[in-house]
């Protein structure tokens, strides 16, 4: 009697040690998705959403003066600017949480829409130098990062901006799907919550 009384005994506990273990792996399992599904979403890092073409004329000019200010040096140049401008968001920014327990990303929190890149090209008209004031490697390179500030000033009038904001559902919906591609759900609820607020604001 002893014996079966033992056996049972074992068994039972042999059950629950083997239960309680299956428990934790499933644990660790769904912290370790979690975690990797917030590094995943956040490696994605810019999203583009916008792109913008301007096409700038610049003037550049340069005087250096020699001689006690006697002789002066002058370089110029009629610089025409071609840009295409990036808008989007950096998704390293975004405010994530995750619930374990019902396997879903909470988005709490979502970046305003920034400049992500600026690509210039630069042609150059009427370019002329003095005798003591030739253009060099260093004067085209400050005129590459002119030309980037310049078009970085023209950006928040040009619209692109807005035109991001609008596109922000694009933004998310990307970020819904890889959600999606390992069985959670995303919750963007706060969000719309919070635009709700902000057209409250508005009326009143």
């Amino acid at each position: 009697m002893e014996v079966i009384l033992g056996i049972v005994i074992g068994a039972l506990l042999s059950w629950v040690s083997v239960g309680y273990m299956k428990s934790v792996k499933k644990k660790q399992l769904v912290n370790t998705q979690s975690t990797i599904l917030l590094d995943k979403i956040k490696k994605v890092c810019k999203f583009i959403t916008v792109e913008g073409d301007f096409a700038e004329i610049y003037q550049y000019e340069d005087v250096k003066e020699r001689f006690l200010k006697l002789i002066s040096s002058r370089k110029k140049a009629l610089v025409v600017i071609k840009a295409k401008a990036h808008v989007g968001y950096d998704l390293s920014k975004i405010d994530l949480k995750a619930d374990t327990e019902k396997k879903k990303i909470i988005l709490k929190g979502f970046p305003e829409p920034e400049v992500l890149s600026i690509e210039t090209n630069l042609n150059y008209y009427d370019k002329s130098e003095g005798l003591f004031n030739k253009f060099e490697a260093a004067d085209l390179t400050g005129l590459h990062n002119e030309a980037k500030i310049h078009i970085q000033e023209k950006i928040p009038e040009s619209g692109l901006l807005e035109m991001a904001r609008r596109e922000v559902l694009e933004t998310i919906s990307l970020i819904e799907t890889i959600v999606e591609t390992i069985g959670w759900k995303l919750d963007y609820s706060a969000l719309e919550i919070s635009e709700e607020k902000e057209k409250q604001k508005q009326l009143h």
